[in-house]
Formats: structure tokens, C-alpha cells, sequence
């Protein structure tokens, strides 16, 4: 394919910006979309969980704005144990279940970006997330959640370095979501979970990334043998150009499936699932692969 010099100028230019604070499974914030899935927005009941997501994503293009993949060969991964540690009190707060929790990732970013030249590859601690606020609330046939908590930029950050497992800045993030059971038996399940990320200025660079929304969702069936089988999918927008970038609108589009399994009698439950990113504007596209380990103490 023959590409104008412009054109050229442009592309390289949007890929580092696209590369600005690593460019992850996200859109341009901190929380990846599609790790929860099937009843994405169920709190559980007063206790203390671990839930574990192995997570891994191969890159296979960059996207313009137009969603038009970008000339040369750009590829890449990204590998994430993302550990998470809820705790459910036994106090209510309007009427709802309060708990608080924190998540600690630990990644590895892998980049081959041939059309900027880019071939790097970092690995560590990631940002961490704590909230002191989530909030459950459990009908006959629905479940809701509120809660918020905050992306500190504990990972490391470099401004020269693509691959960088921080992303330079912080981010507050606000949930909401609810799951309808449209069956008295709740073998059915229709789910669908929002978080919108407001963040804060990148010190290096002097830029502010732009606020985003994401909707999880999914549609899930359980079996008379306890295994759960499911559509799921996200979508994903910034909502606001950059502050001191020239990047565009960041916007991802994801459809996938779902199978969890879960053991009472060892309080242990398992979750796999695909997600292919069938639309994407202003960065990388591909693949998830996810496995998730619930486990109850």
C-alpha cells in the first residue's frame, strides 16, 4: 500500500499518543473492559472474597479515528493477573450491603509498532485501585450496585518508554449496574454494568485524558447441572478530547462468550471468556482471553 508523507506524519503522531500511559485493553482509562462478564453487577453477600482475572490480550492492529487500520505491521500483547480483595461488611448503608475493596495487577506490555518504530516490552506492579465505598442491593428477582474508589498512578510511568505498565495519572471511578432475573428460579440473567473514569492531569506530559463510559453487559443461562453459559460484550467511549493532545476520541466495541462454574462445597467458582473487538476507533484492536477464580473465605 502506498501512503502520502502526510498521512505517514499523521499516523506516526497518533500512535505515540495512542501509546500515551500504555496503550492497554481500555480505551483511554484505567479500568478494563469485559473482565467481569455474567452478572457483572452482583455484589456479594457480608463476607471476604478474592477474585483473581488472568487476563490476556493480543493486539492485532491500530485504528484511526474512522476505525481504519492502520499501514505496516503493529502488534502487540498485554498480561495481567489483576488480584482483587473485597471485603462485604455487615453494616447497610440506604438499605444496601457496604463493603470496600482494592485491586493490585501485576502486567507485562509487549509492543511491535512497526508504523512508529516501536519495539518495547515492560513488566511490574500495575496502578492499584481502592475503594471505600461499595454498595449492594439485593430484590427478589434483581440485583444493583453503586460505588466509587480511585486509580492511583503507583505503576511506573515513563514518557519515553510505550510499553510503561503506570499510566502516569490518576483516575476516579464511579459504578453503577443492575441484573434482572426474568425467571422466579433465576436461571436466567440479564446484566449490565457502567463505570464512568474521571482523570487527572499526566505530570510529565501536562496531559488530561479525556472522560470515558463503558457498559459492560451480558445475557446468561444456567444450567440444571449449575454451569452458566452466556453472551457477553462492552462498549466504550471517551466522551471528551484530550486536554494538550491531538489524539481523537478513544471508542471500543466488544462481543464475546462466557462459561462459569462454581463449587459450594469447596466455596470456589471459575469463569472463562472470549471477547473480540468487532469496532474500535483511536487505538489498538484484537482479542481477550479471560479467566477469572472466585474464591470465598
Amino acid at each position: 500500500m502506498q501512503v502520502s508523507t502526510r498521512n505517514t506524519l499523521y499516523a506516526g503522531g497518533f500512535v505515540m499518543l495512542s501509546a500515551l500511559g500504555n496503550p492497554s485493553m481500555a480505551a483511554n482509562g484505567h479500568y478494563v473492559p469485559g473482565v467481569e462478564g455474567l452478572k457483572g453487577s452482583v455484589v456479594p453477600p457480608p463476607g471476604i472474597y478474592y477474585r483473581g482475572y488472568l487476563v490476556h490480550y493480543d493486539i492485532d492492529a491500530l485504528r484511526d479515528d474512522q476505525g481504519t487500520k492502520l499501514p505496516d505491521s503493529n502488534t502487540g500483547s498485554v498480561s495481567a493477573l489483576v488480584n482483587r480483595f473485597i471485603w462485604m461488611t455487615d453494616k447497610k448503608i440506604l438499605n444496601a450491603d457496604y463493603g470496600m475493596e482494592a485491586i493490585i495487577p501485576l502486567q507485562r506490555t509487549s509492543l511491535d509498532f512497526g508504523i512508529a518504530g516501536i519495539d518495547s516490552t515492560e513488566r511490574g506492579v500495575g496502578d492499584v485501585f481502592v475503594s471505600p465505598l461499595v454498595l449492594g442491593w439485593h430484590g427478589q428477582q434483581w440485583d444493583a450496585v453503586a460505588a466509587a474508589g480511585i486509580w492511583l498512578d503507583t505503576g511506573e510511568y515513563s514518557s519515553t518508554e510505550p510499553a510503561s505498565i503506570g499510566k502516569g495519572f490518576r483516575t476516579t471511578m464511579l459504578t453503577l449496574g443492575g441484573t434482572y432475573y426474568p425467571d422466579a428460579a433465576k436461571s436466567w440473567s440479564l446484566s449490565a454494568l457502567s463505570r464512568y473514569e474521571i482523570k487527572s492531569k499526566q505530570d510529565e506530559t501536562g496531559i488530561t485524558p479525556g472522560d470515558s463510559w463503558l457498559v459492560e453487559w451480558g445475557i446468561g443461562k444456567q444450567l440444571d447441572n449449575g454451569l452458566e453459559l452466556g453472551v457477553i460484550g462492552y462498549n466504550s467511549w471517551q466522551l471528551e478530547n484530550s486536554k494538550g493532545a491531538l489524539a481523537g476520541k478513544a471508542e471500543k466495541h466488544a462481543l464475546g462468550i462466557e462459561g462459569s462454574y462454581f463449587w459450594p462445597s469447596l466455596m470456589l467458582g471459575l469463569n472463562a471468556a472470549y471477547l473480540n473487538e468487532y469496532e474500535v476507533h483511536n487505538g489498538p484492536s484484537g482479542d481477550m482471553f479471560r479467566l477469572t477464580l472466585t474464591k470465598v473465605f
